[in-house]
């Protein structure tokens, strides 16, 4: 088939893989691309390009399938780098479609505008799958190729640079079914070794990663089946809607949870990491006995050694465990309740009157709306544990821990949902980093509360050079008037200064229908009960 230029080829393929709305940057370097897009499906100008892969990683959470991204070349890549560090964090799925100048003059070194150095090897660098489109011919098939990388497991963002003369040329695209992916499975000798010890399980316990969302189902029947507690990394959150009565969750390093650990006599982990910030930099002790099943064979005793390791995909490796499941002893499932009580109970004391504005959220939110969180107290301490999860694809906030996304995350997870609400927790500092995304706010107007908790500054960072050192380095902060900062966006703006304002501010700001911005004084509202300070180690403290 032939199209006039890569522009309608683009739209083709992205209608084949479902994506109606895409985020990015316009350039001399990306012209025809954004305008077919424009055109045909929805283009959504961002104001910064590491906002739109942000936009599109989120997009692509929120509906359970892949995001699309274009960004312009040199510096344009560059500045997308950061948030394609985030995705292959997550192993979420992303297609990023980059510029790059004429065929004729990559590589030459002369300065040409937008040209760098190697873009192709930083694209290498940052992503699951990077190519370069050499001729009008190819184009298609390494479109589907990326799409096909970075939607196969463990997943990650896959970049495409299109030099312009190409995008500008007639295509000739002859669609080709691409290989089914390849998907691990145990051998059933090591399924029936690890089925013998689940059997044995007198006081077992769950450790969900995000490499169990695909296995949902298969999850919630073991957890019947056994009467097994279930912890999860924040990733794994909402793989079993955080309501049931099992599910004790992003609770591992507490100290009733550590109790509960010691006591448990087998441990079935699947899909998990065990990243630093969820095992206490690796201090957390797991049971001798562990069955951990991830579909990176790497990942296997990578962190926690392991009794049988079980290399394949989460659903059909647990329906394999399930028939060896057996019942917990009488009374394990009791305090598994009882923990996962205590936890939420100790955390929402802790935490003082931003307990308020928790509770606000989740009573403001439908059961099927995005929480998109970036990274700062609120939800460090209670918005990553404590305020309930029911789906996986509602729980978007950055894997990697970088500041500043989460508004962008936000937004390509509201243009994803429209049809629901999405609320986005950010505070002063991260919001900074990106303030121009206020204008995309204000320019699409999603369903979007923006909940800004302002404390003039890096508040964890400031936590932790108050707890460890004598004096405060680079984090106070000049922070805006954040009401006459949304006035002159053209964006409704709401305060919260007292726990009595939460439920009324945020249920009005919910049900707008639009966008809001909600600033929460922290001054006026009042400090929690125990300073927040991020669960890292200080060398020589």
């Amino acid at each position: 088939m032939r199209y006039d230029n890569g522009g309608d080829l683009l739209v083709a393929v992205l209608r084949e893989l479902g994506i109606d709305t895409v985020f990015g940057i316009v350039s001399v370097h990306n012209l025809p691309l954004v305008e077919a897009v424009d055109r045909e499906l929805r283009f959504v100008p961002v104001r910064h390009e590491a906002s739109a892969v942000n936009a599109a990683d989120a997009y692509g959470r929120a509906r359970g399938t892949l995001g699309c991204a274009l960004t312009s070349t040199g510096t344009g890549a560059g500045n997308a780098a950061g948030s394609l560090i985030e995705s292959l964090s997550a192993g979420s799925s992303v297609l990023h479609i980059t510029g790059q100048v004429e065929s004729e003059f990559l590589g030459s070194g002369r300065g040409f505008i937008h040209e760098t150095k190697d873009q192709l090897g930083m694209l290498t660098a940052v992503s699951a799958y990077a190519a370069s489109v050499p001729d009008a011919e190819q184009a298609g098939r390494i479109l589907r190729e990326a799409a096909h990388a970075t939607l196969t497991a463990p997943g990650g963002p896959a970049s495409v640079e299109w030099p312009i003369d190409l995008q500008y040329a007639t295509q000739t695209d002859a669609p080709a079914e691409l290989p089914a992916p390849i998907v691990p499975a145990p051998a059933e000798s090591e399924l029936a070794a690890a089925g013998a010890l689940l059997a044995s399980a007198r006081r077992p316990l769950i450790w969900a990663g995000g490499g169990a969302v695909t296995a949902r189902g298969e999850l919630a029947r073991l957890l019947e089946a056994t009467g097994a507690g279930l912890l999860t990394s924040n990733s794994g959150r909402g793989a079993v809607p955080e309501d049931h009565q099992q599910v004790i969750g992003n609770f591992a390093t507490t100290p009733a949870v550590r109790a509960l650990l010691a006591d448990a006599d087998v441990l079935l982990t699947i899909g998990t990491h065990f990243r630093s910030n969820e095992t206490a930099d690796y201090t957390l002790k797991l049971p001798g006995a562990h069955i951990q099943v991830d579909i990176d064979e790497a990942a296997l005793g990578r962190v926690y050694p392991v009794t049988h390791g079980l290399h394949g995909d989460a659903a059909a490796t647990l329906t394999g465990l399930l028939p060896h499941a057996r019942p917990a002893e009488p009374g394990w499932a009791d305090r598994v309740a009882a923990v996962r009580t205590e936890v939420r109970a100790t955390l929402h004391d802790s935490i003082g009157p931003q307990a308020a504005i928790c509770d606000a959220i989740r009573a403001a939110l439908p059961r099927e709306a995005v929480v998109a969180r970036d990274v700062t107290i609120p939800s460090s301490s209670w918005g990553n544990r404590l305020l309930e999860m029911y789906d996986p694809c509602d729980n978007v906030f950055p894997r990697g821990g970088g500041i500043g996304q989460g508004l962008g995350m936000g937004i390509g997870a509201a243009l994803a949902r429209p049809d629901m609400p999405t609320v986005v927790i950010a505070g002063d500092g991260g919001l900074a980093v990106h303030l121009g995304e206020l204008l995309t706010l204000a320019q699409e107007r999603p369903r979007l509360t923006l909940i800004v908790f302002n404390d003039g500054g890096y508040g964890v960072l400031r936590n932790m050079q108050d707890r460890y050192g004598e004096r405060r380095s680079g984090v106070d902060l000049v922070t805006p008037d954040f009401e006459l900062l949304a006035r002159a966006c053209g964006l409704p703006y709401l305060r919260i200064a007292a726990e009595e304002h939460a439920g009324p501010v945020l249920g009005e700001a919910v049900a707008s229908g639009g966008p809001t911005l909600v600033e929460v004084d922290l001054t006026a509202l009042g400090p929690m009960k125990n300073p927040f300070t991020p669960p890292v180690r200080i060398p020589g403290q």
